[in-house]
This record gives C-alpha cells, sequence and structure tokens, in this order.
C-alpha cells in the first residue's frame, strides 16, 4: 500500500500505436511508523504508514510524540492502517517505495471525488426532465416523489437533489502501465476519483489477480 498525490492526466502510446488515457500519481516513500497487534488494538494486526514529512512548527505535538516513538524525527500528513499477516516482516521506520508493486499489476485506487456542490436531480441523477416549451410548467424540477394514500410517504432511496461528490470513491482493478523509481511515480491506465494534487491510496487489487 502506498499514499500518494495524483498529478493529473495524459495519454501514452502503446507498442501497437494505440493512445491510451493514463493518471500519473507521486507516490513519495512511506514509512512504517506504528505497528498494531491483534492483543492491543481491536483484534487485528497492522501496520499504520505515513506519507508527506511536515516541518515541526507545522505539526501537533500529538503528532510529533507519535513520530518519535517510531524513531523519527518528523511528523507526516497523512498516515493510514493496513491489515497484515504477521508484524514480524515490518520494522518500525521502514520504507516503502513505488517499486513495491510491478508493471502491469492491477491495484485498487481510493480517493475523495470532487466536489460539486449542491445539484439537481439532472445532474445528479441523470434524469431527463420535461419539456423545454414556454408553456411547460415542468423543465428540472424533480417532479412527484411520493405515494397515493398508500403508503403515504416518500420511499427510502428516491432520487433527489443534494450534495453531489465530495466522497470516498475506490476505483478497483487499475492497471499499472509505467513505473519511474527516479521520481517515485505510477502511470495507472484510465481515471482515478480526486482533483490533480488530490491524495489517494494504492493497494493491491482484491478482486482480480495480477499478471
Amino acid at each position: 500500500m502506498l499514499i500518494g498525490r495524483k498529478i493529473g492526466m495524459t495519454q501514452i502510446y502503446q507498442e501497437d500505436g494505440k493512445a491510451v488515457a493514463v493518471t500519473v500519481v507521486q507516490a513519495d516513500p512511506c514509512v512504517v511508523i506504528q505497528k498494531k497487534s491483534k492483543e492491543k488494538n481491536g483484534g487485528v494486526n497492522a501496520i499504520q504508514i505515513a506519507a508527506e514529512p511536515v516541518k515541526e512548527k507545522h505539526a501537533s505535538k500529538p503528532k510529533l510524540g507519535h513520530a518519535k516513538k517510531a524513531g523519527l524525527d518528523n511528523a507526516f500528513r497523512f498516515s493510514f492502517d493496513m491489515r497484515v499477516d504477521n508484524l514480524d516482516d515490518y520494522e518500525l521506520a521502514q520504507e516503502f517505495k513505488v517499486d513495491v508493486f510491478d508493471e502491469g499489476q492491477f491495484v485498487d485506487v481510493t480517493g475523495t471525488s470532487k466536489g460539486r456542490g449542491f445539484q439537481g436531480v439532472i445532474k445528479r441523477h441523470g434524469h431527463h426532465g420535461g419539456p423545454a416549451g414556454h408553456g411547460s410548467m415542468f423543465h428540472r424540477s424533480t417532479g412527484s416523489i411520493g405515494c397515493s394514500a398508500y403508503p403515504a410517504r416518500v420511499i427510502k432511496g428516491r432520487p433527489m437533489p443534494g450534495q453531489m461528490g465530495n466522497k470516498k470513491v475506490t476505483v478497483q482493478n487499475v492497471e499499472i502501465l509505467g513505473i519511474n523509481l527516479e521520481d517515485n511515480l505510477l502511470v495507472l491506465k484510465g481515471a482515478i476519483p480526486g482533483p490533480s494534487k488530490g491524495t489517494v491510496l494504492i493497494r493491491p487489487a482484491v478482486k482480480k489477480r495480477n499478471k
């Protein structure tokens, strides 16, 4: 698992000349900052990895103390927990770089989708809307949402206007088309959640076997 930042999208040409849309992610080295055992932490073995060190003046005292327990001088901006089978395979302050993945491997990418504010049912749910003529009194509104006398209420799950985007989204089975060890870059096939410079979490795919 790696924590990275989405740089943006571009395209590359494969050997057959086909252009493929890709997303470039910069995944600087991640550090093991804590080891959590079954006995002490909720019945699972896990390691906590952190990324993006920050200056001491910009870090809170709890974060600094947490980092110093692992023998690290800097606090970190982001941290995530990852379940593992054997804690003895990992050490505090151990680093993970982009070479933990292989070219052609499939990964799951988690990020926060772009926030699009309060939207109506046409933009949010793809409703068609009503006639566009001047005499129509029904253009882009929601329309009828309830039932008749029975059950006389709005059914749960009814598509309605509301907040769109700004949610945790995971895209599965994303193929790694390139790895740049020098600049800590991953080239992922297709699009991933979030805006440019957004934080993403990259993990091995759970539903698709790697090549």
